[in-house]
C-alpha cells in the first residue's frame, strides 16, 4: 500500500486528507444518523474523487511532458507513468466505497427509527 502511495505522488496527500475526513463523517453518520450530515458526505465524496482525478491528470501531464525525451522504441515506458497516475483514482475510490458502505448503514438505521408522533 505504501508503494502505491509513493507512486501516486503529491496528489495522494489531498486525497488522503479529504478521504479521512469523509470517513470520519460517514462513521459518525453510521453511528448516529442525522439528515444534516448527508450534504456534507456528498460534498466530501465529490472533493475526494476530484482530488484523485486531479492527481491522475497532473500525473498524466508529467508523463507526457517528458515522453519526448525517450527514444521512440522505448516510449512504452509512458504506460508505467499512466499506471502510477491511476493510483490516485484508485485511492479516492477506496475512500468513497468505504464511506458509501458506512453511509448506507446509517441510512438503513435511519429508516428503522420510528416516526415521530404528534
Amino acid at each position: 500500500m505504501l508503494q502505491h502511495f509513493r507512486e501516486g505522488g503529491w496528489g495522494m496527500f489531498p486525497t488522503l486528507g479529504f478521504g479521512l475526513l469523509m470517513l470520519a463523517v460517514a462513521a459518525r453518520y453510521a453511528l448516529r444518523p442525522e439528515r444534516r450530515f448527508v450534504p456534507l458526505l456528498l460534498g466530501l465524496g465529490t472533493v475526494t474523487l476530484a482530488s484523485g482525478l486531479l492527481g491522475f491528470v497532473t500525473g498524466l501531464m508529467a508523463t507526457f511532458q517528458y515522453i519526448g525525451a525517450v527514444p521512440a522504441d522505448r516510449r512504452y515506458v509512458a504506460l508505467i507513468g499512466i499506471g502510477e497516475s491511476l493510483n490516485n483514482v484508485a485511492f479516492s475510490l477506496v475512500f468513497v466505497v468505504l464511506a458509501a458502505l458506512a453511509a448506507s448503514f446509517g441510512a438503513w438505521r435511519l429508516t428503522r427509527e420510528p416516526l415521530p408522533t404528534g
